[in-house]
């Protein structure tokens, strides 16, 4: 099987750059479609400049109906080792369109057959940070059991717990649970990869993710977790029998398991990258004055095991913006 170099760390750092940057261009004009149009061609374009033979195995979702970085295309310069991508040109497409905070360009890259090929379905998950007992936490276990598990591993009353939710309707029996167990919610809007990865920075006050988001997006928060640590559960959710062909044609037959972290990011060597596209609590956004565009990138990979923050600077031409 083919294997990641260290190369492939700043190559991956420089397409989610590109990415970002195409989409700054877009933020605050409405025009979520527009926004991730622009973020997939810069995508593409750093792709294919890549020497691998590279196939998306997570792709951009269905559900936003936006031309497609697609499952099963294939990118890069064709030869080289063969490499999966998971990825998505432009996690927050609203917020983008709206000016609002913690939209991302992110992807993963592993050796073929290094991440699950996940449908375009909604997932169950729950995730923590590094540093605790394996089993700390379990998606079939009830929220408040899982509170107090994670409160008795950190030493904390369940009080000063922090728990991180996607804010949609769907999730308001999570939200009155964790409440009524003694813990805190903090809300996202979207962007529950970024959501995940807080988790693992005690800077963020997260503690605990719970909830139910994109299936590929939990491929691309595992990836992150293989590459710093921290434990990740997650169940695909399908609502109808449509979903379930659609997984059947990916190579999925238990509709029921419980997949943890390396069993959705599975690869030898992983590359994480993600790169701000508006002001979050992960990265800062893009930044653009005196014809210089200006980046904050995350970094991780299980080659040198290291977690990097990354600030760049970009020649721009601004007469055409």
């Amino acid at each position: 099987m083919d294997k990641l170099d260290s190369r492939f760390i700043f190559s991956a750092a420089m397409v989610t750059e590109q990415a970002a940057i195409a989409a700054y261009d877009w933020i605050g004009r409405g025009e979520k479609e527009e926004a991730d149009q622009a973020a997939v061609t810069a995508m593409r374009a750093g792709f294919n400049a890549i020497h691998m033979r590279g196939r998306v195995v997570i792709g951009e979702g269905e559900r936003d109906e936006a031309p497609m970085l697609y499952i099963g295309e294939e990118v890069g310069t064709g030869e080289g080792p063969q490499i999966d991508i998971a990825l998505d040109p432009l996690e927050g497409t609203t917020p983008t369109a709206k000016g609002m905070n913690n939209a991302i360009a992110v992807l993963a890259l592993a050796p073929r057959g290094g991440l699950l090929h996940a449908p375009d379905t909604y997932m169950q998950k729950i995730a923590v940070g590094p540093g605790l007992p394996k089993g700390v936490v379990d998606l079939d276990a009830s929220i408040a059991d899982n509170l107090h598990s994670l409160a008795k591993a950190k030493r904390v009353a369940v009080k000063n717990l922090t728990v991180c939710v996607l804010e949609r309707p769907r999730h308001e029996d999570v939200v009155e649970q964790i409440r009524s167990a003694g813990a805190r919610v903090s809300f996202i809007t979207d962007g529950d990869v970024a959501g995940v990865i807080n988790t693992t920075n005690p800077s963020t006050g997260i503690d605990l993710y719970i909830g139910s988001g994109g299936a590929p997006e939990g491929v691309l928060a595992a990836a992150a977790l293989r590459c710093i640590g921290g434990q990740m559960q997650g169940r695909l959710i399908f609502r109808n029998d449509d979903e379930r062909t659609r997984a059947t044609r990916l190579g999925i037959t238990d509709f029921d398991r419980k997949y943890d972290r390396d069993d959705l990011a599975s690869g030898e060597s992983i590359v994480f990258a993600a790169t701000g596209v508006t002001q979050g609590n992960l990265l800062d956004g893009v930044t653009v004055s005196d014809g210089v565009a200006r980046t904050h990138t995350l970094i991780m990979n299980t080659i040198d095991c290291a977690w990097r923050r990354m600030r760049a600077r970009f020649p721009r031409d601004t007469s055409k913006g």
